[in-house]
């Protein structure tokens, strides 16, 4: 991560702009300074920390901009402007350097969101490896939109290149975590979802993709008659899947063994002359579970404090709650000149996100409100709760 060191540093008197970006407010506590950063159209906080005798300046890493050149950008300035002699540093910004996007890859979810506007159907593939089966349903189906989600950048960069060589544009990439992506789409938007031979994590089942949260996610954004289909040679995960879309009130099913697709991986290409048996599981008709997230949302505007209160909300530094199926860590608080910032963890134990909200005569998030799954919602209403709504503060 691009970072430098100095010495001392210079009164921080914010407002400050200088060559596009713009540092406009700091909140602190008694180990890190804040600084919230405008570049652009991104917003991030710069990180300033002292560590034995130097400060370090570096980007707050849970809310670091999309573009690397943005975060060298403003280390440049606040390095120029606000710092006295500098003892180290791992950036060197170059204007245009690592800026620039490849086409057919997403750099978050605005941009799919943005895509699938133009597309009367949308496919998903999670986890499409060397990318054989995405790139085949592409060309098969030219009026679709393929989404393909991966982690891993290499195969995502990979695959791109090969359409592009193949004069493919209906895929749209991204890196993310797949339940994270089906978490911001709309309801009944999606036609086919395909997991194809996940890992299937036999001895640690809870590290797998498929889970009842998934499930009930997938049959949210699927359509009245849209599929999803699991290909797999671990007949354990095959098991394991079909009693999950077991306990949907009336799910649909094609079962097969050993069917030979029109394309195949190279890894199903080893395990056939393995003699492996590969299983598909295809279900459909499958009823929404979306009822419970519409009673609650992200709405901090009716929670107000004053100053005397804000005092005592820093009594909640590091503590934890725990509940059924997610979780909320109050981390830490930043003050600023009349309120305070609160860092928390929050969300499904196996994917946490984190947010910073701004409390004082208003309340929101500083940056952009997090995503909307079943366990995030919970957790920010269990937080409203905890903070304001139960009173428990001025008992």
């Amino acid at each position: 991560m691009p970072n430098f060191k100095a010495k001392s540093i210079k009164e921080l008197t914010l407002p400050f702009c200088s060559n596009g970006v713009e540092f406009l407010w700091k909140a602190y506590n008694e180990n890190v300074i804040l600084i919230f950063t405008k570049v652009e159209e991104e917003s991030f906080f710069l990180q300033v920390k002292q560590d034995n005798q130097f400060f370090i300046i570096k980007a707050d890493k849970h809310s670091k901009p999309s573009k690397i050149t943005y975060l060298q950008k403003a280390l440049l300035c606040f390095k120029e402007n606000f710092c006295n002699e500098i003892v180290s540093e791992s950036f060197a910004f170059k204007k245009n350097a690592l800026d620039k996007k490849i086409p057919l890859i997403a750099y978050d979810f605005n941009e799919i969101l943005e895509k699938i506007q133009n597309y009367k159907k949308i496919y998903i593939e999670i986890g499409f490896g060397s990318g054989r089966h995405l790139l085949y349903q592409a060309k098969t189906n030219q009026d679709i939109l393929i989404l393909g989600i991966e982690i891993y950048t290499p195969a995502i960069e990979q695959v791109a290149k090969l359409a592009l060589n193949q004069e493919i544009n209906n895929i749209l990439l991204i890196q993310n975590d797949a339940r994270l992506l089906l978490s911001v789409l709309q309801k009944q938007s999606i036609d086919k979802i395909f997991l194809h031979f996940p890992v299937p994590w036999d001895k640690k089942p809870h590290r797998r993709v498929m889970s009842e949260a998934f499930s009930k996610e997938c049959a949210r954004v699927l359509k009245s008659n849209g599929k999803f289909e699991l290909r797999t040679d671990s007949y354990e995960y095959f098991n394991y899947s079909l009693g999950i879309f077991l306990e949907f009130e009336n799910p649909k099913f094609d079962i097969k063994k050993n069917e030979d697709l029109e394309i195949s991986s190279k890894y199903e290409d080893r395990w056939k002359k393995q003699n492996k048996n590969i299983y598909d599981l295809i279900v459909y008709n499958l009823n929404s579970f979306d009822q419970e997230r519409s009673i609650i949302d992200f709405n901090l505007q009716s929670i107000h404090f004053s100053k005397e209160q804000l005092k005592l909300l820093r009594n909640f530094k590091n503590q934890t709650f725990k509940y059924k199926d997610f979780f909320l860590h109050i981390e830490n608080f930043y003050i600023t000149s009349d309120s305070l910032v609160v860092k928390i963890a929050f969300g499904a134990f196996n994917k946490p996100e984190h947010a910073y909200i701004f409390l004082g005569d208003k309340c929101y998030f500083v940056f952009k409100a997090p995503f909307k799954t079943l366990e995030n919602l919970k957790a920010i209403e269990e937080f409203k709760k905890i903070i304001y709504y139960e009173n428990r503060l001025f008992s």
